[in-house]
């Protein structure tokens, strides 16, 4: 009897309970879904910019050659102080000879140049105007934002730290 009570026992569904309980849960559960945004009209857009230069394409950025009556000359030869900014020449030192003056000029490597009135330096297209014991007179060409060219004047005095030595 003892044996019939076993199998008894052990022929019931053991999951039985838990199905129940899945039953009566998917009853009272609903799904909760948002609503889909709305969705905006696609407008194409119209690309304009083919005839434009490209950003992504090195240029060489070249002086305007507009009508303007100050401006340089470019087929001219460039002289060696031409390749140096008029901000790291030094003036240190004059000569005179044959009634001309001549002032000596030191790039930042070192190197000292002789030069005259009418000789060019500096990047910007600058002449020399006039030499005296103190200084050099130049007129320099720049461009202005509207790309004409207009004329400035600058002075590169003497190097006080040449005279102290």
């Amino acid at each position: 009897m003892l044996v019939i009570l076993l199998v008894a026992g052990c022929g019931g569904d053991p999951n039985q309970e838990l199905r129940q309980w899945m039953d009566d849960q998917s009853k009272t559960m609903k799904g909760k879904v948002d609503t889909l945004p709305v969705v905006k009209p696609y407008v194409p857009f119209a690309y304009n910019a083919f005839d434009l230069p490209d950003p992504f394409k090195p240029r060489k950025i070249e002086p305007s050659r507009g009508s303007s009556k100050l401006a340089p000359d470019l087929n001219r030869r460039k002289e060696p102080l031409e390749a140096y900014a008029i901000e790291s020449l030094r003036m240190v030192g004059t000569l005179e000879r044959d009634k001309t003056m001549y002032a000596l000029v030191r790039a930042n490597d070192k190197t000292v140049y002789q030069v005259r009135s009418g000789n060019y330096m500096g990047q910007n297209f600058g002449v020399i105007t006039g030499i005296t014991e103190g200084d050099i007179r130049l007129r320099e060409l720049v461009q202005d934002s509207s790309g004409d060219w207009a004329e400035r004047q600058s002075r590169l005095l003497l190097d006080d730290q040449e005279q102290k030595k």
